[in-house]
């Protein structure tokens, strides 16, 4: 991600770790989850309605790894679209080649698997096509890993620096309001 974007009023979903870890003067971060029973958030909302959450507010939204669990995605685009400040950025991550996500198939559901493509023709249809970033993250050697059930820690920092846009296992989007 771009240094800098992380910063300012925060939304990220789920919890603040990326926030945490590589925010640079945040003010402020907000929470969303769609449970009510996680303790630390700051909206019980689904992404798709976002009807609670105030529009042009957030100066950055992160959403990794959420977008594959709402059936309705297109909404949840337009939501983060709405409730960024002018300006605003969304960092995004989406799954490309994976299995299927346990247990969020059975909470959630697990609707979505992307390519570079469709993520950037999805975001394309709510932000301005010149402020759209996509890009790819894998090879075949860490797809076959991942998909063997290997981690990160099993690979060596060459392996996983190499990016083959023909094995797509994660999908980066950053986009600016």
């Amino acid at each position: 991600y771009t240094p800098g974007s992380i910063q300012g009023r925060v939304l990220e979903i789920g919890e603040d770790t990326y926030t945490r870890r590589f925010g640079l003067g945040v003010d402020r971060v907000d929470i969303l989850d769609a449970s009510p029973e996680n303790p630390t958030a700051t909206f019980v909302a689904d992404l798709a309605d976002g009807t609670n959450l105030p529009s042009d507010t957030y100066d950055c939204v992160i959403c990794l790894q959420t977008l594959l669990v709402i059936y309705d995605v297109k909404a949840a685009i337009k939501t983060i679209h709405r409730i960024l400040k002018p300006g605003g950025t969304v960092l995004v991550t989406v799954p490309g080649i994976s299995q299927i996500c346990r247990p969020d198939i059975d909470s959630w559901g697990d609707y979505w698997r992307f390519t570079t493509l469709s993520a950037r023709r999805l975001f394309e249809e709510v932000f301005d096509a010149d402020k759209v970033f996509v890009e790819s993250y894998g090879n075949v050697l860490t797809a076959s890993a991942f998909l063997y059930g290997l981690v990160i820690e099993d690979m060596t920092k060459q392996e996983l620096e190499l990016h083959d846009d023909n094995f797509q296992v994660i999908i980066g989007i950053k986009a600016v309001k």
